[in-house]
């Protein structure tokens, strides 16, 4: 068994508000609230500091911890809300995006059960195998390298593994590159964690690291300070999340396409 936790903020830069905005008549964060009701969790919340949210979640019978505002990463909030949860430290806590209403049910149990079958892991996540040169070079994109028990070694922006022979010295693809060569182990992070209730609440208390500092990645962190993190791999990339105008037009779609399909949790009303 296992608890879904789901930060939301009302705030957004480039979508102000996104966790209320509607997806098939209910407010994106419950319908996350929903998918992750059918992983098989114990318990799923939303945790917040926004009275707006907190009545959206009770509106539709979600539960809600309000959180303290000043959090510097989702980490944080989620690391107060297993504290006022009491959990055990050996409790599994899986943090699920508010921005992403169309995430597969199995893939958050999927996360959860990795960590439980990894006992000396603090944390899972995900991964999905790279085949495009554009994205596997693109800073946008954080590749995880990974040992040969799935455990990582490292996450960049920068393309890792280097292909030395095929890339050559340069630090950009070469422009021929159709594909990756055949047999390279990349891999794209995935953005889904799984954490020991006893790692979070240590969590607040690890200082940044300066790999996380210059690669914006917190996840850093804790590889830094020596933490074991277990990489799920799945077999490719998940549906999109909201992050803009134009996400929000295309889930919309993708949403009612799933709904008309019957394979959408919750009601449309």
């Amino acid at each position: 068994m296992f608890t879904v936790i789901i930060p939301a903020r009302y705030a957004s830069t480039r979508l102000p508000g996104k966790a209320l905005l509607d997806i098939g008549g209910k407010p994106m964060v419950v319908r996350v609230a929903e998918r992750a009701r059918d992983s098989g969790a114990g318990r799923v919340l939303i945790a917040t500091d926004d009275a707006r949210i907190e009545a959206a979640a009770r509106a539709h019978g979600v539960d809600v911890v309000m959180t303290r505002a000043d959090h510097p990463t989702g980490t944080d909030r989620l690391a107060e809300a297993a504290a006022q949860l009491a959990l055990p430290p050996e409790a599994i806590v899986v943090n699920v995006q508010g921005d992403e209403p169309l995430l597969d049910a199995a893939v958050i149990r999927g996360v959860a059960l990795a960590l439980r079958d990894a006992p000396d892991a603090a944390i899972a996540t995900a991964c999905h195998p790279l085949a495009d040169a554009a994205e596997f070079f693109s800073p946008n994109v954080v590749k995880v390298v990974c040992d040969q028990r799935g455990g990582a070694l490292y996450f960049s922006r920068a393309p890792i593994p280097f292909a030395r022979e095929a890339f050559g010295q340069a630090g950009t693809a070469p422009p021929a590159l159709p594909a990756l060569p055949e047999g390279l182990p990349a891999y794209r992070h995935i953005g889904l964690y799984a954490y020991r209730a006893a790692f979070l609440a240590r969590y607040p208390t690890l200082t940044q690291t300066p790999l996380e500092r210059f690669e914006a990645l917190e996840q850093l962190r804790a590889l830094g300070h020596g933490y074991r993190i277990i990489v799920e791999v799945l077999p490719g990339p998940l549906p999109p999340g909201v992050d803009t105008e134009e996400d929000l037009i295309k889930v919309r779609a993708l949403f009612e396409q799933a709904w008309k399909s019957g394979t959408m949790a919750g009601g449309s009303s």
